[in-house]
């Protein structure tokens, strides 16, 4: 929507300056690892493969991607790397949802539940939270100054959906979708920032209050920054005045 920002676009401008480095690879290699253990092989296996595709994309060295993945196969021992969903409500009631990559469920419960008390907000039971957003592939694409070329290339890529985002297209794709319309897209001569399946929401909470607006992204920082989250979703949006 024109005039406003979703937190996805606030933390993709957020990032350039915010962004450390070693923190980001230890995400990334926490996602790896999860979706290696369903097969270390990225060609039978979509996931991992657009996993090592976010981290190849971030920069992040061949031996670190390697290392993870055998890591998530099982290969290097130590402890075993789960994926784990929480759900909650922010300041205003905003919906929030937090993918975490751990090999210890009681921290990472221990640090979103602590995020959430002492931020205005309150973590929900599972359910209570996600049945207001819906699984997609979302593809951030950058525009090459020929909209209507652009916007082609994506329908006959297969996309569900794209939205001008400003200085980007955000492409939505059914989940299942998202490997093979990334690798349409790229074939068709457009550059990727990212390709990940995400939590979209199905409506949007406006925020118009500052004073507001500094406790829910104040929140939505602290639990980003948690060593063991991997990706943080919500439902509002603020007007860009």
């Amino acid at each position: 929507m024109s005039g406003h920002s979703k937190w996805s676009k606030i933390k993709r401008q957020k990032g350039a300056n915010d962004a450390k480095r070693g923190a980001q690879f230890t995400k990334l290699g926490n996602a790896i690892a999860v979706a290696a253990k369903a097969g270390k092989d990225p060609d039978m296996n979509p996931d991992l493969a657009m996993a090592i595709q976010q981290a190849k994309d971030a920069n992040m060295p061949n031996a670190n991607i390697d290392r993870s993945v055998k890591r998530g196969a099982g290969e290097l021992g130590g402890n075993i790397i789960e994926e784990i969903t929480y759900e909650g409500y922010g300041p205003g009631g905003v919906a929030i949802i937090i993918e975490c990559a751990s090999d210890n469920r009681n921290r990472t419960s221990a640090d979103v539940r602590t995020a959430f008390s002492k931020n205005g907000g309150n973590q929900a039971e599972t359910g209570a939270v996600a049945y207001q957003f819906e699984r997609k592939g979302v593809i951030e694409v950058q525009k090459t100054g020929d909209d209507d070329a652009d916007q082609l290339a994506v329908i006959e890529a297969g996309a569900d959906d794209i939205i001008d985002d400003d200085d980007i297209w955000t492409v939505q794709t059914d989940m299942k979708q998202l490997h093979s319309v990334r690798k349409s897209l790229v074939a068709a001569g457009l550059k990727i920032d990212s390709a990940t399946l995400a939590y979209v929401p199905n409506n949007v909470v406006e925020i118009s209050d500052e004073k507001l607006q500094a406790k829910v992204i104040k929140l939505m920082d602290v639990l980003d920054e948690l060593d063991d989250v991997t990706e943080t979703y919500t439902n509002f949006e603020i007007a860009d005045e």
